[in-house]
């Protein structure tokens, strides 16, 4: 076998090799990975789970991400196992020619464990997926105690391109401080606590102005046409939520007509411009 054969069979093995790492990395029992998980993890991925809330602008002309919700709810046991689910959906799109970016929610208390950031980096890295297309949610600002391990673990991720974003921004002082100094990409602000109590465009501009990368304002649970209105009068940038479209499969978010849905998002719309005579 000449050299060049060889090198075209090693290359052909490691490029074939989807997640080899994880199972070394990854093994400890408490991690939630065994043999067991993994072969859990191939017959759960063929289910197409409806699991994955499409992300839209806020217009609702382009489908921008998608939210994968069974990571808000899971146990130290499924964690891992989900994020790699994630990461495959992510992988799945980018191999269909859709560069759908992912947002994939891990807990403060794994954030700041030196353990799980070593296997979620060793997911990611073996993911081979483009920087900007995962995106961590942080469900919460960390506690005193938890801050510093946690800005250890949310700087590591980030260099391997990891975009992070704060989930249920309620508009604290503490909050703002954290999304300066870490610079998030974006915020999400559930639209559901807002409909008696909106933010200023004040607080907004000052979220958006808050990181040398500008941070996005997500608009999440939009349910009603209300929020809706809300979203584009306090100037958000994306939205989410049932009105907007209710969580699909992977192979549905590939799917996703956007001529058509804005056609639909529209009609929800009131038609600003009407003449003296009220005609549209």
């Amino acid at each position: 076998m000449s050299p060049k054969s060889r090198l075209y069979t090693l290359v052909k093995a490691w490029k074939d090799k989807p997640f080899q790492e994880v199972r070394d990395a990854c093994g400890a029992p408490w991690l939630g990975l065994s043999s067991q998980a993994l072969e859990e993890h191939q017959s759960w991925s063929k289910r197409q789970a409806i699991s994955h809330e499409p992300i839209f602008n806020c217009g609702g002309t382009k489908l921008t991400g998608s939210f994968f919700r069974p990571l808000l709810d899971s146990s130290d046991m499924q964690l891992l196992r989900l994020f790699m689910e994630g990461l495959d959906t992510i992988a799945y799109w980018y191999r269909a020619g859709r560069l759908i970016p992912g947002i994939l929610t891990i807990p403060i208390h794994a954030i700041s464990s030196s353990e799980y950031i070593d296997a979620l980096s060793d997911l990611i890295l073996n993911s081979r997926l483009p920087v900007g297309l995962v995106a961590l949610g942080i469900p919460s600002i960390p506690n005193t105690d938890e801050a510093k391990a946690c800005k250890e673990g949310l700087l590591r991720l980030r260099r391997l391109g990891v975009l992070l974003h704060l989930l249920n921004f309620k508009g604290t002082v503490e909050q703002l401080h954290w999304i300066e100094e870490m610079q998030l990409e974006g915020v999400h602000i559930d639209m559901g606590s807002l409909r008696t109590d909106l933010p200023s465009i004040e607080l907004i501009t000052q979220i958006k102005n808050s990181s040398h990368l500008l941070t996005k304002i997500y608009a999440s649970n939009i349910s009603l046409v209300k929020d809706l209105e809300n979203a584009a009068t306090l100037q958000f940038d994306y939205c989410y939520g049932g009105l907007m479209m209710p969580p699909i499969s992977r192979h549905q978010v590939l799917k996703v007509n956007d001529s058509r849905l804005a056609k639909a998002i529209f009609s929800l719309h009131p038609h600003p411009h009407q003449n003296q005579n009220g005609d549209k």
